[in-house]
C-alpha cells in the first residue's frame, strides 16, 4: 500500500511538469524516473544519457536496449568532462565537474527541443553520503523529484520491482572514473583499461566486481564471500589484467565497499 501511494504522488509530481529531459544514467533510480514520466507526459518527456569514456559500452548498450524495449524517446549527447583540468586532476570533488558538463549539454537539449525542466533520479539516500554533484544540480536548477517526495533507495528498489524493471535489484554502478584513486589523473587509456579488466572479469562470473587503479597498479575487490573464488584463478586473473595493460594486480582482502578511495584519500590528507 505505501509503495502504491508513493507511485502516485511520482506520477503527480511528474505530470506537474510541463514536458521535462530525465537524466538517464542507467541506474535504477533515474530508470524508474524515464519510465514514469514517459508514461505520464509522452511525447513532453525525453530520455537523454551523457556519452563520454568514463560509460562502459555495455553500460550504453544497455540504455539502449530498456529505452527501446519500454518505447521511451531517447537522446545521447556527448559530454567532454576529460577536457576540463579539475576534472582530470581528479580530487573528490571530481563529480561536481563531471555533473556541471552533463547539465550544461542537456539544457542546451532542453532549450533546443522546448522541454521546460530537467529532472535527474537524486534520491534521499543520497543527502547522507559524499556527493559533490549536488552542488552541480542545484546550480543547475535540476528538479529530483525522488528527493523531494523523500523517496530512498529501498523504495526505489521497491517501487522498480512493482513496475517490473529489470535492473531493479542491480547492484549501483558508479562512473569508470570512481575507479581510479583520488590524486591520479584521469585519461582516456585509464578508463579503457578499468572497462577492459572489469569486462573480463564479468566474463568470469564476477557480477559485482570494482577495479580500483592508480597509474598501472591495479587493485580488484569483489565481495567477501567471492574472494577465495577470485583467488583460485588467480593466476589466469593476473595474466588477464596484465593483457589489458596492467603491470601490478592485487586483491583486496576487505572486499568490495562503497567509499573506500574516498576514504583512503581523507586518509593520506
Amino acid at each position: 500500500m505505501r509503495l502504491l501511494k508513493l507511485e502516485q504522488r511520482l506520477r503527480q509530481a511528474l505530470r506537474g511538469y510541463e514536458s521535462s529531459v530525465v537524466a538517464l544514467s542507467g541506474g535504477v533510480d533515474s530508470s524508474l524516473l524515464a519510465v514514469l514520466s514517459a508514461s505520464e507526459l509522452g511525447e513532453k518527456s525525453l530520455a537523454v544519457t551523457g556519452r563520454s569514456p568514463s560509460l562502459p559500452t555495455a553500460e550504453l548498450q544497455a540504455i539502449r536496449s530498456f529505452c527501446a524495449a519500454r518505447g521511451i524517446a531517447h537522446h545521447e549527447v556527448d559530454t567532454d568532462e576529460l577536457s576540463n583540468p579539475d576534472y582530470r586532476r581528479n580530487h573528490p570533488d571530481r563529480c561536481l565537474h563531471c555533473k556541471s558538463e552533463l547539465f550544461a549539454r542537456l539544457a542546451v537539449v532542453a532549450r533546443q527541443r522546448g522541454f521546460a525542466v530537467l529532472v535527474d533520479g537524486t534520491h534521499a539516500d543520497d543527502l547522507g553520503g559524499h556527493r559533490p554533484g549536488l552542488k552541480a544540480s542545484k546550480a543547475a536548477g535540476v528538479r529530483s523529484p525522488l528527493l523531494d517526495l523523500g523517496i530512498g533507495k529501498a523504495e526505489v528498489r521497491g517501487l522498480a520491482r512493482h513496475l517490473g524493471l529489470e535492473n531493479a535489484d542491480r547492484p549501483s554502478s558508479p562512473c569508470l572514473s570512481s575507479r581510479v584513486v583520488y590524486g591520479h589523473p584521469v585519461t582516456c587509456e585509464s578508463l579503457g583499461m578499468v572497462e577492459q579488466a572489469e569486462g573480463f572479469l564479468s566474463d568470469l562470473g564476477f557480477d559485482c566486481v570494482r577495479v580500483r587503479t592508480a597509474g598501472t597498479v591495479a587493485r580488484i575487490e569483489v565481495p567477501k564471500l567471492e574472494i577465495a573464488s577470485l583467488m583460485k584463478r588467480a593466476d589466469a586473473i593476473t595474466a588477464g589484467l596484465k593483457a589489458c595493460g596492467y603491470t601490478a594486480v592485487s586483491v583486496d582482502p576487505d572486499g568490495y565497499r562503497s567509499g573506500s578511495l574516498l576514504n583512503e584519500w581523507r586518509a593520506s590528507q
